[in-house]
């Protein structure tokens, strides 16, 4: 299917001087031209266009660094689920450098033995080693050295996994009927997912402290 400019503005909401920019940017693909003055837009630019919206509104991200996303990883929004954890995947991956497993232990400063226990432990997600990977590796190197117990962070890992399959469940559930909809519950999701889920982790963690707080002051 195709949309003439016009259509694409009203079903995104987006300027046609933004659009045209975008085209420029190498965000969306060229239009065809089968006739002069006629520019036909493939209908998934609706739907990359939402996207980049939400980029910019929930996460404060730039043109360049969509850009980044858009250049550095191959982005296919199909109206399925597993789109949508692509789409994650790349928001969680922005523009980090991949490493080698020998450069990665280079930089960390581990032994491979102890990168594969962490592996192996859940404590690494990915199988590959970016700068992000690099961030979690040191902040588990400080917990060690700081003789942490350990039952936190595999506590972490197991409501992870448990939270990963309902999501998933809940996921495949609002899209799989009304089509028509899709859009509207593609934001729901990345909305209960990046933003309503850590709102409840972390603030509960800060109530929790608050509350330990106000009870020490009372003895």
């Amino acid at each position: 299917m195709s949309l003439k400019m016009k259509d694409l503005v009203d079903k995104t909401g987006e300027s046609k001087s933004t659009i045209l920019y975008y085209v420029k940017e190498g965000l969306l693909p060229e239009p065809q031209k089968p006739k002069p003055n006629v520019h036909l837009y493939d209908d998934s630019c609706v739907n990359i266009i939402k996207f980049i919206k939400y980029l910019q509104k929930k996460f404060s991200y730039s043109i360049s660094d969509i850009h980044k996303i858009f250049k550095n990883n191959r982005f296919d929004f199909d109206n399925s689920f597993e789109s949508l954890i692509q789409s994650i995947e790349l928001i969680g991956a922005g523009s980090d450098r991949e490493y080698s497993k020998e450069e990665f232990l280079k930089l960390a400063n581990i032994s491979e033995s102890q990168l594969d226990d962490f592996i192996e432990k859940g404590y690494l997600v990915k199988d590959k080693f970016t700068d992000k990977e690099l961030e979690i590796i040191n902040i588990l190197k400080r917990a060690t050295e700081a003789k942490l117990d350990f039952n936190l962070i595999d506590t972490y890992v197991k409501y992870a996994k448990d939270l990963a399959i309902l999501e998933n469940e809940v996921g495949y559930d609002l899209l799989k009927d009304d089509t028509k909809a899709h859009n509207k519950r593609y934001e729901l999701i990345f909305d209960l997912i990046l933003n309503l889920k850590p709102y409840l982790f972390n603030g509960y963690t800060v109530k929790e402290h608050q509350k330990r707080i106000n009870n020490e002051k009372s003895i």
